[in-house]
């Protein structure tokens, strides 16, 4: 599989876009397309799986022209069970066919072994006395770093393997994260150490695009430290979450694209699914036009 980095690098310059879809659905807050068909049949969790499998695909017809990929929020399919689960593989499939990278938004980690195996499952697969069991099938997923090194090696390494992406948590865009990610850490925020661990990284794992595999969850409600982070990791890739509904804008993320038009992800979510709960009309018309805006805003700097 060729590499993670140069392959977005190609679709980037295709579509001439920066843009992920977030899919973060939300089972109480569905298109009404999602729910109007087939809400009596079958069990309560495979009728709200269903309902969430529509309302993505509708929101992926509608956006996708304007995007390079899609990200899937696991833990809004994992709450509802094994049909959860079976909805996450059918919107993979129809991000995949419209043209769409598919990031896994899992943020996994865990110690070395268990690391392997989240590995497996997201962009690998499993040897078993009965055949190969193969995973997800993720183009990248994303990782928390907090228990060091070690424990991202079999995260990096399947990646690597796969020709997939891994973007490892480093300034996240909720309001609670500099509890943590700002504490000094031996002469320097925590999130600069964890920057310069990305670099280390991800220096083995450059495309011929001059981009690692080994990327960054930058939140785009911080502008002002990216010009400092992209300093630190000048070959990561940078996603770009907090764009909209999370107070993020778009005219401050230049930074983030410096080293290649590829190296600056914005990801968008109630922003573009939720559009029109204030504009009105119809959700998809209303989806596809705030995507086109955003996709000409991050695009145009």
């Amino acid at each position: 599989m060729p590499h993670f980095a140069d392959r977005l690098a190609a679709l980037v310059e295709e579509r001439r876009s920066r843009l992920v879809l977030g899919l973060d659905p939300d089972p109480a807050a569905l298109w009404p397309v999602a729910i109007g068909r087939g809400a009596a049949d079958g069990a309560t969790a495979a009728r709200a799986a269903r309902a969430v499998e529509r309302h993505c695909l509708a929101a992926i017809e509608a956006a996708a022209p304007s995007c390079v990929a899609a990200k899937l929020q696991f833990a809004c399919f994992e709450r509802l069970g094994a049909q959860g689960w079976l909805a996450l593989e059918v919107v993979r499939d129809a991000a995949r066919g419209s043209g769409l990278l598919v990031i896994a938004d899992a943020k996994r980690g865990d110690v070395p072994v268990t690391s392997k195996a989240y590995a497996q499952a997201l962009v690998g697969s499993t040897p078993t006395p009965f055949g190969v069991v193969e995973g997800f099938e993720a183009d990248a997923f994303t990782a928390s770093p907090l228990l060091g090194l070690d424990s991202l090696e079999p995260l990096i390494e399947g990646a690597a393997r796969a020709g997939a992406g891994c973007f490892l948590l480093v300034s996240t865009s909720n309001p609670g994260a500099p509890d943590l990610q700002d504490l000094e850490a031996g002469g320097a925020p925590l999130h600069e150490r964890i920057a310069q661990l990305v670099h280390e990284a991800g220096g083995e794992h450059v495309g011929e695009c001059g981009l690692s595999l080994v990327g960054a969850v930058v939140g785009a409600t911080r502008p002002e430290r990216l010009a400092r982070l992209r300093s630190l990791m000048p070959q990561a890739i940078f996603l770009l979450p907090g764009v909209g509904a999370q107070g993020g804008g778009t005219g401050a993320l230049g930074p983030a694209f410096e080293p290649h038009p590829a190296a600056g992800l914005v990801a968008a979510s109630r922003s573009i699914v939720d559009a029109y709960r204030e504009r009105g009309g119809d959700p998809a018309t209303a989806a596809a036009a705030v995507a086109q805006e955003l996709r000409s805003a991050t695009w145009n700097q």
